[in-house]
């Protein structure tokens, strides 16, 4: 039976400020107060339990009374070596741990405190920690239907604010799994029962998921972890964060925040007619407000002023949303932060336009697939600006590793460069973004964001994330027949990331080998909407190489009407190679990193490829007849 705590044991607070005082309860097995004066060298005092080495440096931050350590994602602590040496303080079936963490850096294995093996079928121990968007409590028990080890991960149902202070509490009592943030029950599992399962051997880690294999080290702070072989109640969990909610108010932090400047920024985000979004991350929580109009006040000499102020709610990732302008009118911009300290931050003027009204002639760049390579993707930025397109279209893979922070940081928008800040992107999801947070933080579409429609002028785009079910019955199959159906533009356009139609020479099978797929098959079940919908174009990414289809009808080519695909997937990542037949499907097949133009005028579509060093390699152009 679950044990029913009554009383308190944060005794680690205590340490932080007087004003906590402690208070009686179940002592626990081992407990850490993460603060500079338990850190002597490379080594962590505990106030119960095991001291620690500290591979790496901790940081002590301070904020008001309270103190804890900062992680820095390339720092740990090893409790010990092996569990061998520790067996006295390891939980043998009831398990509670208790923490207070702030995560910094979201990533897909986070970990807090954990004695771990996962390698293949060998699956043992426990680890309390997170991924890229909730906590996490992972377990393995001897009770398990495979009986030799498998780790259940829970997945919490509260997103995590980053940066700041949680109270996290995991729990088990040898029949279920609890998991509660900030004193509240946020995921229950009943998949493991009995003993805990404990590996062979194993290291036992505060600040990283580490086994045999793997070391994946926290970023961001810990102010108390605690051990314990019971069970912990709902109504002790909800007491002892009533006794800390003080941290829990505490601002957030972040480690770069000792100097106040643009982290990226600012872009800007689905224009219509009448609206634009404009997005910018700052070092430190600040103010969000932008200064905007059609034109720039004041003489040449003098510091640009606008004649109109759109605010936000104040945060590091900024949001603002211009409303109420013209179809078609250009306007300029600068952005503007204020800390607590009152330090003010401008980013640079910058101009925009809206989307034109129908009748208009439209022009828009498309690239894919810029993955980890920003050097390629800022100079194919740098060829599409100068062109000066209206927008982008982005068909996938943006970044490597979505649930990696610094591969939108570092990688994707660096590589945008000054494209971006002018006219507004339009992502679909790839398979290397993983879903993760980091792309619905830095990303501001209509909800559901992953699928989505947007128009320019006389073209009706239609996006989609091709990681989900598309074929007939799904979510997004029905939605796009919905609105195919219902479009009065004279040109459809569908963008997402995997190909219906490639030859590409190993994704869909070995060509040198076989004949493969041709092709992403889950997409496939799309052609038909496209053929009954008069779909024009439809924009993939993927396969590191551009192909253009010629116009197909059931996917086989034909002289009039039809829908034409092309793969641009060489916005950065490494290049793939065509496989060596060319199918009945391919009109032009190109091995090298690109970027493509696309310019409408009433019943005329022109399309162009551009190479690395603005060559044109493509041309084409579809003249609409008929309806």
């Amino acid at each position: 039976m679950r044990s029913a705590w009554t009383v308190l044991s944060l005794a680690a607070l205590a340490a932080h400020a007087a004003a906590l005082p402690s208070h009686d309860g179940p002592d626990p097995l081992a407990a850490w107060d993460l603060t500079g004066q338990r850190v002597a060298g490379s080594h962590l005092e505990a106030r119960l339990g095991p001291a620690g080495r500290i591979e790496g440096s901790l940081r002590p931050v301070r904020l008001e009374e309270f103190e804890a350590l900062h992680f820095d994602g390339a720092s740990r602590v090893v409790l010990a070596d092996d569990l061998s040496a520790v067996r006295g303080i390891l939980p043998s079936r009831h398990l509670t741990v208790e923490a207070w963490v702030a995560v910094e850096r979201p990533q897909a294995w986070g970990a807090v405190l954990g004695v771990v093996q996962d390698n293949g079928n060998a699956e043992a121990g426990w680890v309390v920690g997170h991924d890229d968007r909730v906590f996490t409590f992972g377990l393995a028990s001897a009770g398990a239907d495979d009986g030799d080890g498998s780790m259940t991960y829970l997945k919490g149902a509260t997103p995590f604010e980053t940066g700041r202070l949680h109270h996290v509490v995991a729990t088990y009592d040898g029949q279920e799994m609890r998991l509660f943030v900030d004193g509240k029950l946020d995921a229950t599992s009943r998949a493991q029962s009995g003993d805990l399962l404990y590996p062979a051997a194993a290291p036992v880690t505060l600040g990283a998921y580490a086994d045999q294999d793997e070391d994946h080290r926290f970023g961001g702070r810990i102010a108390s972890v605690a051990l314990y072989d019971l069970c912990a109640g709902e109504a002790w969990v909800a007491e002892s964060f009533e006794h800390g909610r003080a941290l829990r108010a505490l601002p957030p932090w972040y480690a770069d925040a000792e100097t106040f400047e643009l982290v990226l920024g600012p872009y800007l985000q689905f224009g219509t007619g009448t609206g634009m979004t404009i997005m910018w991350e700052t070092t430190r929580h600040a103010t969000t407000r932008v200064a905007w109009g059609d034109r720039v006040l004041g003489a040449e000499e003098e510091p640009p002023r606008f004649e109109h102020e759109a605010e936000g709610e104040p945060s590091r990732i900024h949001e603002v949303r211009l409303e109420g302008l013209q179809p078609g009118g250009v306007y300029y911009y600068r952005v503007e932060s204020t800390d607590a300290a009152g330090n003010l931050l401008q980013g640079p003027v910058r101009s925009f336009q809206t989307a034109v009204p129908p009748g208009t002639p439209v022009s828009f760049a498309v690239m894919s697939d810029t993955q980890g390579n920003p050097e390629v993707s800022l100079a194919l930025a740098n060829l599409a600006w100068a062109q000066r397109p209206q927008f982008l279209v982005h068909a996938g893979d943006l970044v490597s590793t979505g649930k990696d922070l610094s591969h939108w940081t570092q990688h994707f928008f660096p590589g945008m460069g000054e494209l971006i800040q002018r006219v507004p992107f339009y992502p679909v999801l790839g398979n290397h973004e993983q879903d993760a947070r980091f792309y619905y933080d830095y990303v501001s579409l209509p909800d559901p964001e992953f699928h989505y429609e947007f128009t320019w002028g006389d073209v009706h785009f239609l996006m989609l994330d091709s990681n989900r079910e598309v074929g007939p019955g799904s979510r997004q199959h029905a939605w796009l027949e919905e609105r195919l159906a219902a479009s009065a533009s004279l040109w459809k356009v569908v963008a997402f990331h995997h190909p219906p139609f490639s030859s590409d020479e190993n994704d869909y099978g070995d060509r040198w080998r076989g004949p493969g797929t041709a092709g992403d098959l889950r997409t496939r079940a799309l052609v038909p909407l496209f053929d009954r919908y008069g779909v024009d174009l439809v924009w993939n990414g993927h396969i590191h190489s551009y192909e253009r289809t010629w116009p197909l009808v059931d996917g086989r080519p034909v002289d009039e009407g039809g829908t034409t695909y092309l793969v641009t997937g060489g916005g950065g990542g490494g290049l793939e190679t065509a496989g060596p037949v060319r199918p009945p499907f391919q009109n032009n097949v190109r091995h090298g990193h690109h970027y493509c133009m696309v310019a409408v005028n009433g019943r005329t579509l022109e399309f162009k490829a551009f190479g690395l060093d603005g060559e044109l390699f493509d041309l084409t152009r579809i003249e609409k007849r008929g309806r």
